[in-house]
């Protein structure tokens, strides 16, 4: 395993909350990190430099005071910046991120040496998500530090490969961080994350329904109300494979069947800038993962990482009684 004791040192358990766009924000964030795990947002949730600047700074503030407070580091956050040619302010995305030393940036959509080199001149690390052996080789070679495995179930954006095959493979090559994504809302899905190969799980959709995400109430509550039979993983939203809740997506595709597939290249660029109210996918198609049917409650985000730590020390105390029938020594 590769998890810097730097990160590890400042962890309860081994959990990243994954950004989620337009619903993670600095106050679900602060209290994943003050509540021992890393937070994170997407650079596109604040809709100018200058929010995102403010963003940085208020969580810098909070965690530095929490530190104050209590003695202990909290744990490090990260960003998630799209790396992508519809991106035209990413350095100026990546000078803010270097101003504010952030621990961690997660990239999406390309990874890119240049970047990786950005990051590591003011110390922080780049994680760079993949749904394939291929995106996680080119990766490697960019000089990443950690690879997110966007396995079979994950929400939004998805994969379609087990995730034992993909980590399996992925650490044939790569010693660096391994994070498993992919319908993980528990704590046993943490501890069976680890099992399986990963230093860290990446768990989404669990946040959504906390009383901090951002998300619309009704979002919220259709996450709770959903299973894993009412995921939807389609291509025909915006030409890339990604998993919706059944009630969303049908009152989209209802209102917009005469559309057809919508191109990629030109969401991205409508997303980036959000210059109209029209109903767009990329906002009002509601994401879930498989993972959907373990969400029954919408608790503030302390007392969630609070239950799953619990659920995730009792399966760890639960594999050494299962395990122990097979040692070596009996």
């Amino acid at each position: 395993m590769a998890l810097p004791q730097s990160i590890t040192d400042r962890l309860d358990i081994p959990l990243m909350a994954a950004p989620m766009f337009l619903a993670s924000n600095p106050e679900l964030v602060i209290q994943c990190c003050i509540n021992g795990i890393i937070g994170s947002f997407p650079a596109k949730n604040q809709r100018s430099l200058d929010g995102l600047d403010s963003w940085l700074a208020e969580i810098g503030h909070a965690l530095e005071t929490a530190h104050s407070q209590t003695g202990r580091a909290p744990a490090p956050y990260a960003v998630n910046l799209i790396v992508h040619k519809s991106n035209s302010i990413i350095e100026d995305e990546l000078a803010l991120l270097e101003k504010h030393k952030v621990p961690i940036v997660v990239t999406s959509l390309g990874a890119v040496s240049d970047v990786v080199d950005t990051v590591h001149r003011w110390g922080g690390l780049v994680y760079h998500d993949i749904i394939s052996l291929r995106h996680a080789q080119k990766a490697a070679q960019a000089g990443v530090d950690g690879l997110i495995c966007v396995a079979a179930g994950a929400g939004g954006h998805t994969g379609a490969a087990s995730p034992f095959g993909l980590i399996n493979e992925v650490r044939q090559f790569f010693d660096g961080t391994v994070l498993l994504s992919g319908a993980l809302s528990t704590g046993r899905d943490i501890a069976a994350a680890q099992m399986m190969g990963a230093d860290l799980a990446y768990m989404g959709t669990r946040f959504i329904a906390t009383s901090e995400c951002a998300s619309p109430p009704a979002y919220k509550q259709m996450v709770m109300d959903s299973a894993l039979g009412d995921i939807v993983t389609t291509d025909t939203v915006t030409g890339v494979t990604a998993s919706f809740m059944a009630e969303s997506l049908n009152s989209y595709m209802l209102e917009h069947e005469d559309h057809g597939t919508l191109d990629i290249n030109k969401e991205l660029e409508d997303a980036l800038d959000q210059k109209n109210n029209e109903k767009k996918p990329w906002r009002d198609v509601w994401s879930a993962g498989h993972g959907v049917g373990s969400v029954d409650s919408m608790p503030p985000a302390a007392e969630l990482i609070t239950q799953l730590a619990s659920e995730y020390h009792q399966a760890v105390d639960d594999m050494s009684q299962l395990y122990k029938p097979f040692m070596a020594d009996n």
